[in-house]
């Protein structure tokens, strides 16, 4: 699998950089995150600008990364996703249950009020 990780000052924006993103991609993938979110930049954008056709099973395990990012209190979101990947996630009734973005630059905007947002909400707490 082919992906480029960028690390930024409050996030990591991994790109996939395949036409076709398959369920054999799946541990790659969980692999990538899990690395990046074991270091003090936690946050992650994943830019699918390049895929074309996705499979359920990885949409399914990107809803589930949005779940466990929400869970840890840090922020995941998609860009980029063209017409067919978007479809997809519609028709398997997953689209309403990710943070998406048509742009990787309106995800780092989402990133970064998110990051706001948290630290405001624990600064009510004390």
């Amino acid at each position: 699998m082919n992906v480029k990780i960028n690390t930024k000052e409050k996030f990591h924006v991994i790109s996939v950089v395949e036409t076709v993103f398959s369920a054999n991609m799946t541990e790659y993938l969980r692999k990538s995150f899990d690395e990046v979110t074991q270091n003090p930049v936690k946050h992650i954008i994943l830019n699918l600008s390049e895929v074309k056709e996705i499979d359920p099973d990885m949409a399914g395990f990107i809803a589930e990364q949005q779940q466990l990012a929400n869970e840890e209190g840090r922020s995941f979101v998609v860009c980029g996703m063209q017409p067919g990947v978007k479809e997809l996630f519609e028709k398997e009734d997953l689209l309403d249950l990710i943070n998406h973005t048509p742009t990787e630059s309106e995800a780092w905007d989402i990133v970064q009020m998110e990051e706001i947002e948290r630290e405001l909400l624990d600064g009510e707490d004390e």
